[in-house]
């Protein structure tokens, strides 16, 4: 079998560049004959399609996408397989991903949320995000890289650091963290909460409303925010340094630091809806917060990035759920828990490497992802 891959390559340190790399990391270990290339190069797109000769095109990405992930390879007789994160909703390419024979996608919830919008359920298969275990793995509290990143965080030994990796903090619940935080201050072990997110102009803007929040709350002498840009290669320190990874997201079609950070042996803190619920398993892995609000909505407006003109107006007959918020209340007491004993720290991190090599080691999803393409696709590729 031949397979292009279509992501962000080569891989940026974000999260759709590190799902598609991964896949195609493991294609090419198993012996797969690959290759990937940017989901965007129209021309070096074709010109892999006219001397590979690929079989399959898989594309990573969201539905907006699917001109780039779809419609190019149909274009050139390509048999094309989306595997897709969840955006919201879908507003548009229904017919176009409805024509598909597979389409994949990260997690139950983003089926759920596909097939509302009105995508056929039958041509749908999970696929997790596989991750690297071997990278991603406990450390020793004193080996020097772990204890170096912390004293360039101004983490003292005996300090508890609690963690959050996302493109944006607040998304990934930093602003429910915080609240948190401010409950159980006077009752809590001394801690250090770091947010570590990536350097843009939507992330400074929303830094500034998290750090107002943290000083009204009178936490900002506890609170960090690392803006700076680093590698995949300095994640697994950077989640390797803390000693609770707290992300009860807004928005989660999967939750890949979260996967790394019980990789990693670290209890996590998320929320109990959307992709997490294939990911963590509550009391076991992880403490999982009840949805405290739901946002709704009944009109959105859409241009060019979603198929439409500009401002196009939708509305709903039916609100669309487009963001949750975790109970402030829950997460302070499963903190408190953590922050307060050790042991229960390394036991739930420890069933969460355990979870994570066993299910989503970026070798078991390749083998999962070749298993479906068998199941549903028939003997593509066999010449």
């Amino acid at each position: 079998m031949k397979v292009l891959v279509l992501y962000d390559y080569p891989p940026s340190p974000g999260g759709l560049a590190t799902q598609g790399d991964m896949l195609y990391r493991g294609l090419l270990e198993l012996g797969v004959d690959a290759h990937a290339v940017h989901f965007e190069s129209a021309q070096e797109k074709e010109w892999y399609y006219r001397w590979f000769e690929p079989d399959v095109v898989v594309g990573v990405g969201y539905w907006g996408h699917t001109p780039h992930l779809v419609l190019h390879p149909q274009r050139y007789g390509i048999l094309a397989v989306p595997w897709l994160v969840a955006d919201g909703y879908i507003a548009n390419y229904q017919e176009v991903l409805n024509a598909l024979p597979l389409i994949l996608v990260t997690s139950t919830w983003v089926k759920e949320m596909y097939v509302r919008d009105g995508i056929h359920p039958d041509n749908i298969e999970v696929l997790p995000v596989g991750i690297d275990t071997q990278a991603f793995k406990p450390f020793d509290k004193n080996n020097p890289k772990i204890v170096a990143v912390r004293d360039a965080l101004g983490i003292a030994p005996d300090q508890i650091m609690i963690l959050t990796v996302g493109g944006d903090a607040a998304s990934k619940g930093a602003q429910e963290v915080m609240q948190a935080l401010a409950m159980i201050d006077t009752r809590a072990p001394d801690w250090k909460y770091v947010c570590k997110v990536w350097p843009q102009p939507r992330t400074m803007v929303q830094n500034m409303i998290d750090l107002k929040m943290a000083e009204s709350l009178g936490l900002e002498k506890n609170i960090t925010y690392a803006t700076n840009t680093v590698s995949r290669n300095f994640m697994p320190y950077l989640i390797g340094a803390c000693d609770i990874y707290a992300a009860p997201s807004r928005l989660e079609g999967f939750g890949m630091p979260q996967v790394e950070a019980g990789a990693c042996g670290k209890p996590v803190i998320g929320i109990n809806a959307m992709g997490m619920l294939d990911t963590l398993i509550h009391n076991k892995t992880a403490f999982l917060a009840e949805v405290a609000k739901k946002i709704v909505v009944k009109d959105v407006v859409l241009g060019e990035e979603s198929g439409f003109e500009s401002n196009r107006k939708i509305h709903f007959d039916l609100p669309r759920t487009v963001d949750y918020r975790a109970n402030t209340l829950d997460i302070s007491k499963y903190l408190l828990q953590l922050m307060e004993n050790e042991k229960l720290r390394i036991k739930m991190g420890s069933a969460g490497r355990e979870r994570a090599v066993a299910h989503f080691d970026y070798k078991v999803v390749t083998k999962k992802f070749l298993q479906i393409i068998e199941d549903r696709l028939g003997n593509i590729g066999v010449r």
